[in-house]
């Protein structure tokens, strides 16, 4: 598996098992992402793996980047070694790399960067630093002591922090030891061979002449280890946390699929618990539709029928419902169950209801039509929407709850989709819910009829109806 592709990431914490205690037990989980027992779907591990194919991009772009600036500060830069050097190793050095780094950014967009791949470039990056170093005294016709004051240096630590943006700390490790070996042995080589008279201990004198200090350059490989201790620890942090917002985000986006979308929003920005998110007493519009005679029809169809039935007929309401304003509360079988005004508050909740069944009356209307000219069942739908006030918040216990409105106006709705089949038409609403929707701006797109004082089953008072749809 060195070079094999990578299909996932190496190791995901477990939020809430002992992470830390697990990875310090076992070291190549720490740092080289040992693989274990997956800890989350594939499907969360799979967006995982591509925030790390999306570090490796930004890793390779701004390798990229480097060597353009240094290319172009080499070129327009005097140079400091004498003139007629027969050896200028920083142009060879920059094109050979921008070479490799051209491909490794070109696997990188692919996804095609393997482990082992990944794990050569690190090595790459640290051996091509060190032999321009290295190349100093050659450049310069000066002892190999030379390079040990090189402020080229530095940029190790540039190397060894860009193996952060992949989330996993067995590269930084790779890298800082990388470094720290490297630096070592052009400690050694600069004093093999060299008597006792190359070193000093005086601070001056080293930084004046070719003489080595040896606190020096313990010092410059102590501080590259240190920091990429420091640097690993935290990505060992750092990837719980990733793994802690993918799995979170995750189920944010599934949450969205069971709730309202609006609701779904307020449990996510919720800053209390979300029990607490509840309205008691909101006036609000309910809309409720409903497949007619479906119970007969379900006799006669297979469930997989039945169901595809039900799905074709939700896909077409629901994005209605939702495009003037209403929240989907609940699925009642063949019903929807929606509210205008509840979740999301507000002012033309009325209208938004009339506007809502005016577009669901046609959609469900041309549905029905293509149904049947496919030969497929074409049940008819009635609507019926009214205002009243409503309690909307949790029900339930407290591991098991649901986000519904309740309300006296909740079964007059109810009652009134029922009642459509008695007056011979596919939606009805209340005069007084027809009335306040004139005043927030409704424009009825056909015309109504009023039907005043009419017996509703189950109610005990006439209601004045309005017929938005015969």
């Amino acid at each position: 598996m060195l070079f094999g592709r990578v299909r996932q990431p190496a190791f995901i914490p477990d939020p809430g098992s002992g992470f830390l205690k697990r990875s310090w037990a076992d070291p190549a989980a720490l740092l080289f992402g040992k693989r274990a027992k997956p800890a989350f779907p594939e499907r969360i591990r799979r967006d995982i793996e591509r925030q790390q194919e999306a570090g490796e991009i930004i890793v390779g772009w701004t390798q990229v980047a480097a060597v353009v600036f240094f290319g172009l500060v080499y070129a327009v830069s005097p140079k400091a070694f004498p003139p007629g050097t027969p050896f200028e190793p920083v142009p060879w050095t920059l094109g050979i790399y921008a070479l490799f780094n051209a491909g490794r950014l070109l696997l990188a967009y692919r996804g095609r960067l393997s482990r082992g791949f990944v794990a050569v470039s690190v090595i790459v990056d640290i051996l091509v630093l060190m032999i321009t170093i290295w190349s100093f005294h050659l450049q310069y016709r000066a002892p190999p002591a030379l390079y040990l004051k090189a402020p080229t240096l530095m940029y190790v630590f540039i190397l060894i922090a860009l193996r952060t943006l992949r989330f996993e700390p067995g590269y930084v490790v790779l890298a800082g030891g990388c470094a720290a070996l490297g630096w070592l042995t052009l400690f050694l080589y600069a004093v093999w061979g060299s008597d006792a008279a190359v070193f000093t201990h005086s601070y001056v004198e080293y930084v004046t002449s070719y003489k080595i200090l040896r606190g020096a350059e313990i010092d410059k490989i102590l501080s590259i280890l240190v920091v990429t201790a420091i640097l690993a620890l935290s990505l060992v942090r750092a990837r719980d946390l990733l793994a802690r917002s993918v799995a979170e985000e995750r189920a944010a986006s599934d949450l969205s699929r069971f709730f309202a979308p609006e609701v779904a929003a307020q449990i996510r920005r919720a800053e209390e618990d979300a029990e607490s998110m509840q309205c008691n007493g909101c006036r609000a519009a309910i809309l409720m539709a409903d497949l007619r005679g479906f119970t007969a029809l379900s006799e006669t169809l297979s469930a997989q029928e039945l169901i595809a039935l039900l799905a074709e007929y939700q896909s077409r309401l629901v994005p209605v419902i939702q495009r003037h304003g209403g929240s989907i509360d609940k699925y009642l079988g063949d019903g929807i169950l929606a509210s205008f005004g509840a979740v999301a508050p507000s002012v033309t909740f009325a209208a938004d209801l009339c506007r809502a069944i005016d577009e669901l009356t046609t959609t469900a209307e041309q549905w029905r039509r293509e149904q049947e000219r496919y030969g497929l069942p074409a049940p008819r739908v009635g609507f019926a929407g009214a205002v009243g006030d409503i309690v909307f918040g949790t029900v339930g216990h407290a591991t098991r709850l649901e986000y519904t409105v309740i309300g006296e106006v909740v079964n007059l709705v109810a009652k009134l989709e029922k009642h459509t089949k008695n007056e011979h038409v596919r939606a009805l609403t209340t005069g007084s819910t027809y009335a306040l929707a004139l005043e927030q701006g409704y424009a009825p797109s056909r015309a109504v009829e009023m039907r005043p004082g009419r017996k509703v089953e189950g109610l005990t008072e006439p209601v004045d109806l309005v017929v938005l749809a015969g």
